[in-house]
């Protein structure tokens, strides 16, 4: 270790905790900081990321709901978040299936949390399971080096069951203000987008632009063909940029759910296993197979 440094903590760190009042009381936190990014994971919602800082300002959509153990309504309780994790049983609304799926209400069993001067990883296996159904197991990590402004979110779904099971993946990835603001502009290889109902084709030629928001908006969504995995978010305001990188072999879908709504503020970017509504289809997992994910959230200043 560099001899500046008397301890790790100096530099980046990791710390657990649990939430003792409000709506979140009872949730278990791991809070991570590597000096540049600090991000909180939510063990007792599948290690779903609650929120990003980069250089100490927040990045992430937080809902009026706030982070919540409560066991109410989807609406009343949607929190949004940097990483909110939808399946696997369903995405999007589907009729007798919880909004947005199971997983993300699973509490997570954390086997390792480490912060050394490589940098911050967390590991931590989330099992969906039913008597007589499926056992579906999704292994978590967690990763960023030590002064770096990248997080990584690496997932192996497996199925421990002895018969082929289904299962649909969605990273509800959420941005709030100041990241998100008046000016802001999505980019990328985008090659198509795809509004998903009649008013979101209305405004469809701004489906890139962001602007203030409004009390009498609409929420829109499109689908974006991507000829390469990645978007950003620049914010010239603010100096900076905001970029999802993802495994587009496996996640073969990719939403903008853009909501320039007064006190509802949000860019949604959600790469995806299946389209929602009419399209929403399912994947395969015979008996001990798995199959890998990638998520990777960057914040840079732009030069």
């Amino acid at each position: 270790m560099d001899g500046r440094i008397t301890n790790l903590e100096q530099i980046a760190s990791v710390r657990r905790y649990t939430i003792t009042d409000g709506k979140g009381a009872g949730l278990r936190v791991i809070d991570c900081d590597n000096g540049t990014i600090r991000f909180l994971l939510n063990e007792s919602k599948a290690l779903d990321m609650m929120q990003l800082y980069y250089k100490g300002q927040n990045v992430s959509f937080v809902s009026k709901n706030a982070f919540t153990a409560r066991e109410v309504d989807f609406l009343s309780r949607f929190e949004g978040g940097m990483i909110y994790t939808c399946g696997l049983d369903s995405v999007g609304g589907r009729e007798g299936h919880e909004l947005h799926g199971n997983l993300h209400n699973t509490p997570a069993e954390v086997f390792r949390a480490e912060c050394s001067e490589k940098g911050i990883v967390i590991e931590a296996r989330v099992r969906v399971s039913q008597l007589f159904g499926e056992n579906l197991v999704l292994c978590r990590k967690v990763s960023a080096a030590v002064g770096a402004d990248t997080v990584t979110v690496e997932d192996t779904l497996t199925n421990e069951g002895h018969k082929d099971a289904s299962y649909a993946l969605l990273y509800h990835i959420n941005v709030g203000y100041p990241m998100l603001d008046e000016g802001a502009v999505l980019r990328g290889d985008i090659q198509n987008a795809e509004a998903r109902n009649d008013w979101a084709q209305k405004n469809i030629a701004t489906y890139r632009e962001m602007s203030l928001p409004t009390p009498d908006g609409e929420e829109t969504c499109y689908y974006l063909t991507l000829g390469t995995p990645s978007v950003t978010l620049e914010n010239p305001k603010l100096g900076r940029s905001f970029t999802v990188a993802y495994s587009g072999d496996v996640l073969t879908h990719f939403l903008e759910w853009k909501s320039m709504v007064s006190g509802d503020y949000a860019l949604g970017l959600e790469p995806t296993t299946t389209r929602l509504d009419d399209g929403f289809a399912t994947k395969t997992l015979g008996a001990g197979e798995s199959t890998s994910f990638c998520v990777s959230l960057s914040v840079r200043d732009i030069k």
